[in-house]
């Protein structure tokens, strides 16, 4: 009684497919030096792991932003000052404004004496004058209020001070003269010894000693309803010409060549221009 041969349950692996140019059979690589086999089969789940990038925000360079605030700037400062530009000629056309004009009308000299010791180690100054002043104003829409004044009267040529005074204050309204008469500037002090070398040669100059004055005050304009904030002003006189008195009588100084200029005085911290 022959015996029945029935097939394996397994299925018999297929051969695979010769890889081309003579390489290992279709999709999987024979291992070299005994090694095991790899397969090169795509694996969904050997894909690498989702690794988010960080959002970078796109900022503007500073440089736009300095380049456009000094644009602006520049820009701002330009209108301003056309604006005050027209202003300014508008002003001018329409009102012609014009300084106050001031004037020395007489200058007395009383008393002009320069005594040194027998020992010329000091030397005393003792000076009285006697001053005519007057301002005008020479404008139709302006006035000007003026705080009290500080006169000075210098020598000439050295500039050595000879006396101060004072004027009070006053209002000079539009197309008005103000005169003050009797302006009393006078001083006693001691003088050092550089400055009696530079005052005793004006002393005894035989055509007179040249006398300067200035006046110093602030102002205040005013337009109408408008008001401006007071600013500084000083007030030369020179080219006047005296002689010291010889006895009671006072000498009558020359102020026919005298002019008088109105300069502003402007101070920034310590400096006065």
């Amino acid at each position: 009684m022959s015996d029945k041969v029935f097939p394996s349950s397994k299925p018999t692996a297929m051969a695979a497919p010769p890889a081309a140019n003579g390489g290992a059979p279709g999709g999987v690589n024979a291992a070299t030096n005994g090694g095991t086999t790899k397969s090169n089969l795509y694996n969904p789940t050997s894909r690498p792991p989702y690794r988010p990038q960080p959002y970078h925000r796109r900022h503007r360079p500073r440089r736009n932003y300095c380049c456009c605030c000094c644009f602006w700037t520049i820009l701002i400062i330009l209108i301003l000052a056309l604006l005050v530009a027209i202003a300014g000629s508008v002003f001018y056309v329409l009102y012609r404004p014009h300084r106050p004009s001031f004037t020395l009308a007489s200058l007395r000299i009383h008393r002009l004496n320069l005594t040194t010791t027998a020992d010329s180690s000091s030397s005393h100054l003792s000076t009285l004058f006697n001053l005519t002043v007057s301002s005008k104003n020479p404008n139709s829409h302006l006035s000007f209020s003026y705080d009290p004044f500080v006169v000075s009267c210098l020598s000439g040529n050295s500039d050595v001070f000879i006396g101060n005074g004072t004027l009070p204050a006053f209002v000079s309204n539009s197309k008005n003269e103000t005169t003050f008469k009797g302006v009393v500037v006078t001083t006693s002090s001691d003088l050092d010894a550089e400055t009696v070398n530079s005052l005793r040669p004006d002393l005894k100059n035989k055509n007179g000693i040249s006398l300067k004055v200035e006046m110093d005050t602030k102002v205040r304009v005013k337009m109408g309803g408008l008001r401006s904030k007071k600013v500084g002003i000083r007030v030369s006189c020179d080219g006047v010409k005296g002689a010291v008195p010889k006895g009671k009588f006072p000498s009558v100084a020359n102020v026919a060549g005298a002019k008088c200029k109105v300069d502003l005085r402007i101070k920034i911290w310590r400096w006065t221009f």
